[in-house]
């Protein structure tokens, strides 16, 4: 962690509960986290399988909201802010990154990488000069033309990796990212990020079950019963 500002906080979440009805019963899966993401960090977040961990990055990434509690945004409560502003924050400062690539299927990974912009009704030839800088950052530069079945597994993830920098966010939320890949390649998935981390001060925060990963954040937050616990990293790992 390498930034002037790394003691500011990004994101905060307040004494935040989520719950899930299935019309018969009421699952509490997190049960009044508090927990700080700052600037330039490595964050990782561990846990058993169904603690919370892809439902906590899912609201930290205001994809959904707490039954309980507040996320802050730079000091900004999520809860108060306008729709509209909520969805610029997503688009503009956060950028997902999945264990499933989600990438499109009939489009090459060029087409892939532009699709933030896309979307938004830009045009290709505005968005071309950041798709070929990506896809060279992520090491692609020979397979831009290709589509994602032509692709291996390793290379679809870096496809979606460049994907969510193209809006240039601050804050890059990855959720088990190496999770469907061998540990050769993911390793290699594990480099870019935290490379992406170091020298860009682009704030991570990645969901894992592997300690290796995990050991290579400037902090680990687990998440236990519903809550969520700092962990000592000289001792645990």
């Amino acid at each position: 962690m390498n930034n002037k500002n790394a003691n500011h906080v990004v994101i905060e979440c307040r004494d935040v509960y989520k719950s899930f009805s299935d019309g018969t019963r009421e699952l509490r899966i997190l049960r009044g986290v508090n927990m700080v993401v700052r600037e330039a960090e490595y964050l990782a977040i561990i846990g058993a399988s169904g603690a919370g961990k892809t439902t906590l990055l899912h609201l930290v990434g205001t994809l959904d909201r707490p039954s309980k509690g507040e996320i802050l945004f730079r000091d900004k409560a999520v809860n108060k802010m306008s729709r509209h502003y909520v969805n610029r924050i997503r688009n503009e400062e956060i950028g997902f990154v999945f264990q499933f690539y989600h990438l499109l299927p009939e489009f090459t990974a060029f087409e892939n990488v532009m699709m933030p912009a896309l979307s938004r009704g830009k045009r290709p030839s505005a968005c071309k000069k950041r798709a070929e800088e990506l896809l060279e950052k992520v090491g692609l530069s020979d397979r831009m033309t290709h589509k994602p079945g032509q692709l291996s597994g390793g290379e679809q993830q870096r496809v979606a990796i460049a994907r969510a920098l193209f809006n240039n966010p601050s804050v890059i939320l990855a959720d088990e990212p190496t999770g469907n890949l061998d540990e050769q390649t993911g390793g290699g998935i594990t480099d870019l990020l935290v490379e992406l981390n170091r020298s860009e001060n682009v704030t991570l925060v990645l969901v894992t079950h592997d300690d290796q990963v995990a050991g290579r954040a400037d902090r680990i937050v687990r998440l236990h019963d519903g809550i969520a616990e700092e962990v000592d990293l000289a001792s645990e790992l």
